[in-house]
């Protein structure tokens, strides 16, 4: 059986998309089985992810070229038995191979402003179609599959369920250590996009800046090439009017190496997300040993489980109310932790990779 992997988000910039790629490739690549080949497809030209509209025109049909025309034919010269997209969109026409694809959320649906309108009318046209007639949609939890079941008519008998892993962070020797450099810190990690909530957050902060006046709030990620859905205006507009230079932090671009440091420094982790398709960030925080709170929706609670505590992300003092009570109490930030590690366990990249190869397989026959 051969199976022919879309690699071409690999060059995008660090997104969960992009892990969650990189940890599949990696895996694929140390499976052992003679009777399993995976080839792998590189669109071979660079993705561009800046702001210029014609530029960004340019990328939309130089992305439909690739997955409608230019990877169906290596596949067809190849004679793959089975292609598999993680982004969403798997190519239309089907010369005898069955197609596999990866919805991460349903945001094209939840979100429609925040998508160029022809790259929102491909979807909902070429790309939801070839997905109702490929073999098989991957979602990451329960809540997407239900949410995109929901929305887009495609099949619940066809969407399987498939957990995803924490980001792999290689071991180094870097001597860098966040928390003798900022002191005390809580930690979010991700871009800076309006469904984020960052600036629900910082109001949070905010108001536990008086009770703890040493304590910071450290923000890694970038801003969204997208001006449609960044936040950076909101978020700095608050810092500068409430005057939180120096307590709301930015350390800009990190290695993994160091971003494992960052979490294993944090107070806790905290995620006030208003939508997730998954949230690897939570995971990653569980292996790192620190306390993890999340908003109350999506799928957060699904994947946190009883390791988390919950919050009203709209409401900035239940946020407060819920960090402060993690920050007066030891015992419970010890709890949560132990309970992290234990839930860490149903998470990981090895046992979504033996999943997705059964599928491979089931499509195969």
């Amino acid at each position: 059986m051969k199976v022919g992997v879309d690699v071409r988000d690999l060059r995008i910039a660090k997104s969960g998309a992009k892990t969650y790629l990189e940890e599949l490739v990696r895996e694929f690549k140390t499976y052992r089985d003679p009777h399993i080949e995976f080839i792998f497809y590189d669109a071979g030209i660079p993705v561009y992810t800046g702001r210029n509209k014609a530029l960004k025109l340019i990328e939309h049909i130089r992305y439909f070229i690739w997955k409608q025309v230019q990877l169906p034919v290596k596949l067809l010269i190849d004679r793959c038995d089975i292609v598999f997209c993680t982004d969403y969109f798997v190519p239309y026409i089907h010369l005898r191979y069955k197609t596999v694809t990866v919805f991460h959320d349903a945001f094209f649906y939840e979100y429609p402003d925040h998508y160029n309108k022809l790259w929102l009318y491909l979807f909902r046209t070429i790309g939801v179609s070839a997905a109702k007639r490929a073999f098989a949609v991957v979602t990451p939890t329960n809540y997407t599959k239900a949410r995109l079941s929901e929305l887009s008519g495609i099949p619940d008998q066809k969407i399987r369920v498939i957990y995803e892993g924490p980001k792999t962070f290689s071991p180094g020797k870097n001597t860098f250590r966040p928390k003798e450099k900022y002191g005390s810190y809580l930690l979010h990690v991700g871009t800076m996009e309006i469904r984020k909530n960052i600036v629900n957050l910082i109001k949070a902060y905010h108001l536990l800046v008086p009770k703890y006046p040493e304590l910071k709030l450290i923000l890694i990620g970038q801003f969204s090439p997208k001006t449609t859905i960044d936040d950076k205006n909101a978020i700095m507009s608050y810092i500068s009017k409430h005057q939180l230079e120096g307590r709301v932090l930015f350390p800009g671009y990190v290695t993994d190496e160091e971003l494992s440091l960052y979490y294993k420094d944090a107070i806790a982790y905290v995620f006030p997300s208003l939508n997730e398709g998954f949230g690897i960030p939570v995971l990653e925080a569980f292996r790192a040993k620190i306390p993890v709170l999340v908003a109350n929706n999506s799928c957060l609670p699904e994947v946190g489980g009883d390791a988390v505590l919950t919050f009203n992300p709209y409401d900035a003092e239940d946020i407060k109310f819920k960090l402060e009570n993690l920050l007066d109490n030891p015992d419970l930030a010890k709890t949560l932790i132990l309970k992290g590690s234990a839930r860490l366990a149903l998470f990981n990249w090895k046992t979504a990779s033996t999943e997705l190869i059964s599928l491979f397989k089931e499509a195969a026959r």
